[in-house]
């Protein structure tokens, strides 16, 4: 493990005055002047340059002027639940009514626009089908769509393969050609800039005032926008942290939709001081445990819910959800745990694998991903869990593997030369830099991963396999205060590439307490000889801290000494706030 701390890159000016705290912060990340730093819509990158988006407000006018049948096709996750809600809700402000959605069942159908689900399509006599956060590596069920005469809209955010689908319009701002200048939308992010388009080409036609129809504010679903875009960890880039930090605003001033509000209530979260982080670790997870273990289907009607009482029993239906995964994924992780133990120490000369690849036959496909994300953070290792694609057929013999990755090492291009490297062994694979997925046959796991490992093994050095951990430096005894934590909670939505700020200090452990077996409640005491206008402020100042999910044996006993890489947060109890430092990791015991 090592400790880096982060370096100005930018340069904010303060006219004259010291920088404060949140000034220095930004220059950690880059920005170089408050402009950056204007989060308004106006400063959105032009619709004009996403690749596609004119044929497809081209067939998706036609479509509402000839009432046509419009079919949404969605993804089982959360950033595919917005999408989904978010194109159902524009076409109906847009006052179009023959609209569908159908989200495959992972355990049913898999991901994408797969031709099983084009037969399943069938059910709803479409005219046109829209796929929202999927469909850029669904060739084969393209083609099957086409053959049965839909016309075929894609809209999609994932790396799409050499070849693409024979789609009528594809809309993605990774395919080949696209000037759009930032990559990182998610799904959600750019099924928004399609309905933006469809609205501009509409008004151009007279539409809504040949048809008496209002004029939609599609700014109204920036809380959908807001809450994919978090959930699907893309990077926060500028354009991101505008559609973000618009959203957060909706939700703060109660104009969210139902079903986010009630996502809060469940979590019992207070939705008017809502930050990016809230979106992330408390609806995201609920949304995507219905994905996972049951129909992202009562996802997509918590979010499309406009009555607030019945939008509370779906979220708390979602809760009971998330709760059960919460239970399956503690016991796979326990077993996952007692694998690593048993691997081979001799055969592997006492280190890990470059990849860490574990399978079971009662493990659940829809949290593989989970526990792929948690052995990767313990053991920082390229990390894939395979589960049975069908448990419930033992003539299946398919596998399906969830992958996550650590910095320097692009898992979907790792899938991509295993698979150049050895023909037939993937089925399918797709993803990202840092997740991905595939499937393959279970007689080929092993000849997978010593291939997977050969691949990851050529790409890496001495240092990609050290796990870094980033501080924002030491903070001086004044800045433990309210003030300095809410300009850091509300200054900008914090999230992937624009993280949020850590830093590390040494405290004296004044008193602990264990909560749970595995939570520790903590008071220290700033020990760092620090400037303070008043003398002797941090030897005196005691914090209350919180550490989550511990291994006690790293802490010292009451009176010691330890450095800690933490976040100065906001502690929200009754009405009443009080600071409280969030502990990330224990760095020197």
């Amino acid at each position: 493990m090592k400790l880096v701390r982060r370096k100005q890159i930018g340069n904010i000016t303060t006219k004259g005055k010291p920088a404060s705290l949140l000034d220095r912060v930004y220059a950690m990340r880059g920005v170089d002047s408050q402009g950056e730093l204007v989060m308004q819509l106006k400063n959105l990158h032009p619709i004009s340059q996403l690749k596609g988006i004119a044929q497809a407000t081209k067939l998706l006018a036609n479509a509402i002027n000839n009432q046509l049948q419009i079919l949404i096709i969605g993804d089982f996750d959360a950033d595919g639940a917005t999408s989904t809600a978010l194109a159902v809700r524009a076409l109906a402000m847009i006052g179009h009514q023959q609209v569908d959605y159908l989200v495959p069942n992972r355990f049913e159908f898999g991901y994408g626009l797969s031709p099983e689900i084009v037969d399943e399509a069938a059910k709803f006599s479409p005219d046109l089908i829209i796929t929202v956060d999927n469909g850029i590596s669904s060739i084969k069920g393209v083609a099957h769509a086409k053959s049965k005469g839909y016309t075929v809209i894609i809209t999609d955010h994932h790396l799409p393969a050499r070849t693409l689908p024979t789609a009528d319009a594809i809309v993605n701002p990774n395919q080949a050609g696209c000037d759009f200048p930032s990559k990182n939308l998610a799904g959600v992010g750019v099924i928004f800039y399609v309905m933006l388009a469809l609205k501009s080409k509409l008004l151009k036609e007279q539409y809504f005032k040949s048809n008496n129809i209002p004029e939609p504010n599609l700014t109204e679903l920036l809380d959908l926008v807001a809450l994919g875009t978090v959930a699907d960890v893309v990077p926060l880039d500028n354009n991101n942290r505008i559609l973000v930090e618009q959203g957060l605003r909706r939700l703060r001033s109660g104009l969210a939709c139902a079903g986010i509000v009630a996502l809060f209530q469940v979590a019992k979260r207070n939705s008017q001081n809502a930050v990016s982080a809230d979106l992330g670790f408390t609806c995201g997870p609920r949304l995507n445990a219905a994905g996972r273990l049951d129909d992202m289907s009562l996802g997509i009607e918590c979010l499309l819910c406009n009555d607030p009482v019945t939008a509370l029993d779906y979220a708390t239906a979602l809760d009971d959800l998330n709760i059960e995964r919460r239970a399956i994924e503690d016991s796979m992780k326990a077993e996952a745990l007692l694998l690593l133990d048993e691997l081979d120490q001799n055969k592997l000369q006492g280190e890990l694998p470059p990849v860490i690849c574990l399978y079971k036959k009662n493990w659940h496909q829809g949290v593989i991903g989970i526990l792929a994300a948690r052995v990767r953070e313990r053991y920082h290792r390229p990390t894939v869990i395979f589960a049975p694609a069908d448990a419930d057929d033992p003539k299946n013999t398919q596998i399906k593997g969830s992958a996550r990755s650590i910095p320097s090492i692009h898992i979907r291009d790792v899938f991509d030369v295993v698979a150049t490297e050895n023909a037939g062994l993937l089925e399918k694979f797709g993803g990202h830099a840092m997740a991905a997925g595939l499937s393959l046959n279970e007689s080929q796991l092993e000849i997978f991963d010593k291939a997977i490992c050969k691949v990851v093994l050529a790409q890496a050095n001495t240092e990609t396999f050290q796990e870094v951990h980033y501080s924002d430096g030491r903070l001086e005894a004044d800045d433990f205060n309210l003030r300095s934590a809410d300009s850091l909670r509300f200054a900008a939505p914090w999230g992937q590439h624009f993280p949020p700020p850590v830093f590390d200090n040494k405290f004296t452990l004044v008193n602990k307490r264990l909560l749970k077996e595995k939570h520790l409640k903590l008071i220290l005491r700033p020990c760092d000889k620090q400037r303070s206008g008043k003398a002797g402020l941090a030897e005196q100042k005691t914090i209350q801290a919180i550490a989550f999910n511990v291994d006690v044996d790293e802490w010292p006993e009451e009176g010691g000494e330890v450095h800690l890489l933490y976040k100065l947060e906001v502690n929200e109890f009754r009405g009443d706030c009080s600071v409280q430092l969030m502990i990330e990791r224990v760095l020197i015991s």
